[in-house]
């Protein structure tokens, strides 16, 4: 059993008022033994941060106090080939253990941001791969992370209001599709819709129904879960998928 969880943020007046909000509801999840939190895409007020280490030496004490694993977000990231998406992973030794780029720039972000190639499994409490927002759309991005060994799915996200209901259904699509849980947290204000949501999977009488618990606000929601419980049922949806392929 492990406990993860994630958290809805909102507007806040600096990348300083964030992050001292935003550390109050990671000690909290610390003290819930929770293992992984997962923020939302672009939840900072200046989303282009040149220096991650310096940026979340807050998150990073936080994460080495209570052993937890901190996927801080998802930000535009400049490198030697061109301006990235990427989400830092704050391992429990309170170190940047990594980063997954996004796959699929969204629309606007096309024009000026280099897609990323690879998916990354992380391996902390347990493997998991990040999602970062638009590439839950594509299902070959959530089977790549699982097939490729991740146990859970976190999914930085920023949706707008109108976009809110095909999001849950992408979600809860790729959850389906590949037995597994997923995470996804977003970022509620006037403009973005909120709805962060953990999709657990139950199943009865060999059907499998996803168990959903949403955030409302500023919030943290946690959820106890059993990793190895997803595995027999993947297994036999991906040899089933093998029959027709």
């Amino acid at each position: 059993m492990i406990n993860v969880g994630l958290i809805q943020t909102k507007t806040y007046k600096s990348n300083k008022d964030g992050i001292n909000q935003i550390s109050k509801l990671l000690n909290h999840a610390g003290e819930k033994k929770v293992k992984i939190v997962c923020l939302p895409e672009q939840w900072l007020t200046d989303n282009e941060i040149e220096d991650f280490e310096v940026e979340f030496s807050k998150f990073k004490k936080i994460a080495k106090k209570h052993r937890m694993t901190i996927i801080t977000g998802a930000f535009y990231r400049n490198s030697k080939k061109g301006l990235k998406i990427v989400a830092p992973i704050i391992g429990p030794e309170g170190k940047i253990v990594g980063h997954q780029e996004k796959i699929h720039p969204y629309d606007y972000e096309k024009k000026k941001v280099i897609p990323g190639k690879k998916v990354k499994i992380f391996n902390t409490s347990c493997r998991f791969g990040v999602i970062i927002c638009y590439d839950m759309v594509f299902p070959k991005v959530a089977e790549t992370f699982v097939k490729n060994g991740a146990q859970i799915i976190f999914s930085p996200s920023r949706i707008v209001k109108r976009g809110i209901i095909p999001w849950e259904s992408y979600v809860q699509v790729r959850s389906l599709e590949n037995r597994v849980p997923i995470l996804a947290a977003n970022v509620e204000n006037q403009r973005f819709g909120g709805n962060s949501m953990i999709i657990d999977l139950i199943e009865k009488n060999k059907v499998m129904i996803p168990k959903i618990k949403k955030a409302k606000g500023e919030k943290i929601i946690i959820k106890k879960m059993d990793l190895k419980k997803f595995e027999k049922s993947r297994k036999i949806r991906y040899t089933d998928a093998k029959k027709f392929s």
